[in-house]
């Protein structure tokens, strides 16, 4: 079988990990940590990281960080993995789906202006809905597979109407626009180490923010609210949400391989696009001006996208859909979905996304590309 995207431990992992074994340094305490989180806020640009046990949690903290409440909006887009929407249920808020651009598959920025123009007013300085009279408190774009959309846009629609950005960068590290890196765009941005992603820890995920009152209240919030070194003094209702040392030392390993993973991820996005262009009906992710993308899960739409997954795991070779849009999961159909041509559901009928782990060899892709090729020979 050909992965679609595992994890590639091939550096001092082992070593690292030994030695959190070696020293009994191996739960919420350790070196390792600050020293993981200073490797993540520097490659980042960003003055402070604050690690956490996965993404999800690192986004809930965050929307925390942004006052979001019980009963407020959040503006998220309608194709994104479930997590982002969980962490604004956490909050006890309710999520407002915004159809995708049919092209980047990042929130329809476009879209989401007619939306506030329409439906929103300030009101002393808030945003709030017209007809519910919620405030909307946060928009959250997610970086789709690691591509990034139009962040001075968004910059100045959440100026215009005072929402503070937390980006879910959970795929996107490694990725800039404009030359700064994702999740530097608003108040905070949250990256996920899963073992699909383009480093891993196992599970783990990072907070990065400039605001030094945010990245201490995340820190103290993410540790239990525990606010005496000896005694156990609480002062507020915090989270089991610590990375442990064992997981941040498997973590710095992999920072010291990024670079190297993200050119690989080049070269797979080279070799797919060069010989799927040459295909009928094939659709590619577009990069827009000013983006530059980690080129995280390589991901086309495909007009026969069922009968091209089930040829390709007959030939043993790992593939996924895309994810079911927001708006069509059960328990999220009450909530607003903003769209006008619904392409959420566009991308999602035909989104397959191919192997493309940082360890991939040439000689899989190219079984990858016969297979292809053979399907389209046959059958299109």
């Amino acid at each position: 079988m050909i992965p679609l995207s595992v994890p590639n431990l091939s550096g001092k992992e082992w070593e690292y990990i030994k030695d959190c074994l070696d020293t009994n340094w191996v739960s919420s305490v350790g070196s390792y940590v600050d020293r993981f989180e200073k490797a993540v806020a520097e490659y980042t640009g960003a003055r402070y990281a604050v690690s956490t046990v996965n993404g999800t949690s690192a986004l809930h903290i965050a929307l925390l960080m942004a006052g979001v409440e019980r009963g407020d909006l959040v503006l998220v887009p309608n194709i994104t993995f479930v997590a982002s929407v969980n962490s604004i249920l956490y909050t006890g808020a309710e999520p407002v789906l915004v159809d995708i651009d049919p092209r980047t598959w990042q929130m329809d920025l476009s879209l989401l202006e007619q939306y506030l123009h329409q439906h929103t007013r300030l009101n002393n300085g808030v945003c709030q809905h017209k007809e519910t009279k919620q405030r909307i408190r946060a928009i959250m774009p997610v970086h789709v597979l690691g591509n990034i959309g139009n962040m001075q846009q968004l910059l100045d629609l959440a100026n215009r109407y005072h929402l503070t950005i937390i980006e879910d960068s959970t795929e996107a590290l490694g990725t800039r626009y404009q030359g700064t890196h994702a999740g530097r765009f608003g108040l905070a941005g949250c990256f996920s180490f899963n073992g699909n992603k383009i480093i891993t820890t196992g599970g783990g995920g990072m907070l990065v923010t400039d605001n030094e009152q945010v990245a201490k209240k995340a820190k103290h919030l993410t540790t239990q609210a525990k606010s005496d070194p000896f005694e156990y003094m609480h002062d507020d209702a915090g989270y089991n949400y610590r990375l442990v040392n064992i997981l941040a030392a498997m973590g710095l390993a992999q920072m010291e391989q990024l670079d190297a993973f993200i050119q690989h991820k080049h070269q797979v996005n080279a070799f797919y696009r060069d010989f799927l262009r040459t295909l009928d009906g094939v659709q590619f992710q577009e990069v827009i001006p000013g983006a530059e993308p980690n080129d995280w899960l390589f991901t086309i739409l495909h007009p026969r996208q069922q009968d091209l997954m089930g040829y390709l795991i007959q030939q043993s070779i790992q593939v996924r859909p895309f994810w079911v849009p927001m708006n069509r999961l059960p328990y999220l159909q009450s909530f607003t979905y903003v769209s006008e041509s619904d392409f959420s559901f566009q991308v999602y009928s035909k989104g397959i996304s191919l192997p493309c782990s940082t360890s991939i060899s040439m000689s899989q892709l190219e079984q990858v590309k016969s297979a292809i090729l053979r399907f389209h020979h046959e059958y299109c």
